[in-house]
This record gives C-alpha cells, sequence and structure tokens, in this order.
C-alpha cells in the first residue's frame, strides 16, 4: 500500500496493550508476571449478571434488537440516573452500544469535521485523541499540573476555545489521575457555548468525594458511560450514549450503518446488573479501596511521588522522575527485569512523561508482591 490515511499515521498505539501483549508473552514462556498495568476489574462478574445471561441464551434472544437498545435496558439507564444524580432522562435520547468505544466514535462523527478541534486533557485517556483523529479532527491538549491538582482550569480551557472547536471532553474520575472534577467546575464547564462530552465511565468507582454527571447542570451535554468498570463487565462489551433529543436521528443513522446494534445477550445482562448488581458493587468498591490506600502509601516507601492522591478509577498515578526521565524505557525494562507490569506516562500525552500508572485492579496480594519486586529492580538498577 502506497498511501494510507493521513489521520492514522497521526495515531499512537495504546502504549498499555504493548505492555500487556509482551507481558502475556512472557508469561506464555513460563514466567510469573505481576499485572499492575491493565485498567480491567480483576472480579468476575456479579452473579446476577451471569444467571441473567444464561436465561437470555436459553430464551433466545439471540436476535437484534432496536438499533438504540433494547426499551427495557434503555428504561432501566434512565431510572439509574434518576436514582444517582436525580436528573431525568428521555429514553430516546439513549443509543446502547458495544462498550463505550462506539459512544466516543458516534459522537465525535456527529460534531466533527475536517476543520474541527476537540479540547482534552494533558495527560489523558491515551485513546481519546486517536478517536478524535479517526473522526477527522484535531485534538488539543490542555495541560494539566500537579500544582494545580491535575484539575481542568475553566480560565484556561477557554483560552483553548476557538470557532472551530467542535467539543470539550472531560472525565471524571479521571484515567489516568483518579481525580474529581468539582462541582463548582463541572457548573462552569456546562456553561460553556461549546458541546461537553462527559466520560463517566468510572462512576461508583469513588471512595472521597462524590462524582457529579454534566446532566445535573445541563441536558445538552453528551454522556458517555457503560458497564465495564463499575460492573467488570469488560468482555461483555456494553455501554452507551446519553444525547440531547435534536441530535438523536443522526446519532441513530451513525449506530445503524456502522453497528447495527449492541449483543442482544449483553444488553439482557445489563438490565440484571442496573436492576440487583449494586450490593456487588459496594464489595468491589470496598477492595478498591483498601487496594488504593496501600498501594499509596508502599509507592510513597518505595519512592514515588504522588502529590494528589486519586479519589476514585483504580489507578494511582505516580511522580517518577527521581527514578527515570523516560517512562516508556522504564516501564518495559521493569517489565523485563521486575516481571511487573505497568504503563508509562508518556502513553497520556507529554503531559504524562515522568509519571507511571499502576492499576490496582488486581488482588492485594498481588500488588504487594508486585511492588516489592518493583522496590528491588530500583535497589539493584537505580535510575533510569
Amino acid at each position: 500500500m502506497k498511501h494510507f490515511n493521513p489521520q492514522v499515521e497521526k495515531m499512537t498505539s495504546f502504549i498499555v496493550m504493548d505492555v500487556l501483549e509482551r507481558a502475556n508473552e512472557l508469561q506464555k514462556q513460563g514466567i510469573d508476571i505481576i499485572h499492575l498495568e491493565v485498567g480491567e476489574p480483576d472480579f468476575d462478574v456479579p452473579s446476577c449478571v451471569t444467571e441473567a445471561a444464561k436465561i437470555a441464551y436459553e430464551r433466545h434472544f439471540t436476535h437484534y434488537t432496536h438499533s438504540l437498545g433494547d426499551p427495557e435496558l434503555r428504561q432501566e439507564i434512565a431510572a439509574f440516573y434518576q436514582r444517582e444524580y436525580g436528573v431525568t432522562v428521555d429514553t430516546d435520547c439513549i443509543v446502547v452500544t458495544s462498550g463505550s468505544s462506539p459512544s466516543i466514535l458516534l459522537v465525535l462523527m456527529l460534531l466533527c469535521d475536517t476543520n474541527s478541534e476537540v479540547i482534552l486533557s494533558n495527560p489523558g485517556y491515551a485513546c481519546y485523541r486517536n478517536f478524535v483523529l479517526a473522526a477527522q479532527a484535531n485534538p488539543v491538549l490542555v495541560p494539566l499540573s500537579e500544582e494545580k491538582g491535575l484539575q481542568y482550569d475553566i480560565e484556561t480551557i477557554r483560552q483553548y476555545v476557538t470557532p472551530r472547536t467542535a467539543a470539550v471532553f472531560i472525565n471524571s474520575p479521571m484515567n489516568p489521575t483518579g481525580m474529581l472534577l468539582d462541582e463548582s467546575f463541572m457548573k462552569e464547564i456546562a456553561s460553556l457555548e461549546v458541546p461537553i462530552i462527559s466520560d463517566e465511565i468510572y462512576h461508583g468507582l469513588v471512595y472521597e468525594g462524590r462524582a457529579h454527571s454534566i446532566l445535573e447542570y445541563t441536558d445538552q451535554a453528551f454522556v458517555l458511560n457503560g458497564f465495564s468498570k463499575r460492573f467488570a463487565m469488560t468482555g461483555l462489551r456494553l455501554g452507551y450514549l446519553i444525547a440531547p433529543k435534536s441530535c438523536m436521528r443522526a446519532l441513530q443513522k451513525l449506530q445503524q450503518n456502522l453497528f447495527i446494534c449492541a449483543s442482544s445477550i449483553a444488553q439482557q445482562a445489563g438490565i440484571a446488573a442496573l436492576r440487583l448488581a449494586e450490593p456487588d458493587v459496594e464489595r468491589m468498591k470496598q477492595l478498591y479501596d483498601e487496594r488504593r490506600r496501600y498501594m499509596i502509601s508502599r509507592l510513597r516507601e518505595i519512592g514515588f511521588e504522588i502529590k494528589v492522591e486519586p479519589q476514585g478509577a483504580f489507578y494511582v498515578f505516580a511522580n517518577a522522575r527521581k527514578f527515570t526521565v523516560d517512562s516508556y524505557r522504564f516501564a518495559f525494562d521493569i517489565l523485563e527485569h521486575a516481571h511487573v507490569g505497568i504503563t508509562p506516562g508518556v502513553d497520556f500525552g507529554t503531559g504524562g512523561e515522568g509519571y507511571v500508572r499502576f492499576s490496582y485492579a488486581n488482588s492485594l496480594e498481588n500488588i504487594k508482591e508486585g511492588l516489592d519486586r518493583i522496590s528491588l529492580y530500583l535497589a539493584r538498577h537505580g535510575s533510569l
């Protein structure tokens, strides 16, 4: 092939997946690897979810659903937002997708053209930038700093808004930092005359403070959410997008053409999760919090700096500049020599260089072993 789409040429790999794939190669060689890199719950799906999926197969729920999603599931999603945030969501404003990633693509394809810009945080979730490029638009990166608590600043965002701005992306709790956006910021961002895309996939996994939905402050935003993180349903690939009613027919056309509908079986499982799985979520959240507190303490003992403690999700974004100026090389060297997978901060943008992300979506026993191995590695190898 002589020519690729230039937007694809600009894309980066999803480095955490490169780490995971190399870790899996080492495991096939018989090497014991501790996974602290990947953002996937280590818990099995709640039993009510398993049972609902089995029943759906037995009852032959194996055909296409409505392109916007099973009406019963959309009713449960609307009820969930009423319960959780006190907001009313019209079921006709929900499109159910195969995970939250298709939701990102749908909304960006709706809003963007070749002249568009989308404002993103730096550091921020690695795939956002590449989704923007896939939608033929240009990512505009707003730097975050430890001095400002790794938080977006509304005045800084205003400086980046231009006539070409198609949307501002927010994520709370944030990946990779685990930080919550506070209520005053949410109110201010909602008042911008620019579409807001709010990724709420980590809601439910909050240990300090409260996660606010952008829908508490405006009904003109786009909300991304799903079942992967809160309900440990990553492999079932079930998410959803909530959008203004005026956008729904256009989104439905995109959904019909690109994806047809989400898995009918997964949608039945999602209904059960929303109705019955909150006790399981609370149990998982308590264990995550125990791991979070241990990991923060142990990383500081080892010598990593954590100036701002994560409030949600299941990540610790640690300053590793004491040990390295090359987070990519550092992470892969730890994998090869200490046999622990961690994510280099550069995966999350230039603002992540000098950091590494640790996931505590693993057992406390494995976290302790993994951090002990890293401590021993640093004692032997020093800085890199």
